[in-house]
């Protein structure tokens, strides 16, 4: 393993470590606020937003924070679009398979 490459390793998890503790603080406080089944439902909104920002796949550093805001804001309207996609895929009982991201942050998450 060269010198770059273990580099690029450690940042991904670095990045990874960052991500993992943002999601859990705000898991935290929306379970104390509002309750576990609201949290499971805001966490998914909170990966669909860290998917969706605008950062290149390969970028060193990515502002999670951001991605927790965005994810409150959703909360905010009670209706996003992560929630009715899931909605509606329920009552029409059809199974959607994840696509995989090739980046290093969102493969970490789908575990």
């Amino acid at each position: 393993m060269d010198k770059e490459e273990s580099f690029g390793n450690s940042t991904c998890e670095d990045q990874v470590n960052m991500a993992e503790r943002e999601l859990s603080a705000f898991m935290l406080a929306v379970t104390e606020l509002f309750g576990p089944e609201q949290a499971g439902l805001s966490a998914e909104d909170w990966l669909d937003e860290s998917e969706q920002m605008d950062s290149p796949q390969r970028a060193t550093s990515r502002d999670w924070r951001a991605v927790t805001v965005a994810a409150l804001a959703r909360l905010a309207t009670g209706g996003t679009p992560a929630r009715d996609h899931r909605t509606l895929a329920a009552s029409t009982d059809t199974k959607v398979s994840p696509i995989l991201s090739s980046n290093c942050f969102a493969s970490a998450f789908l575990v």
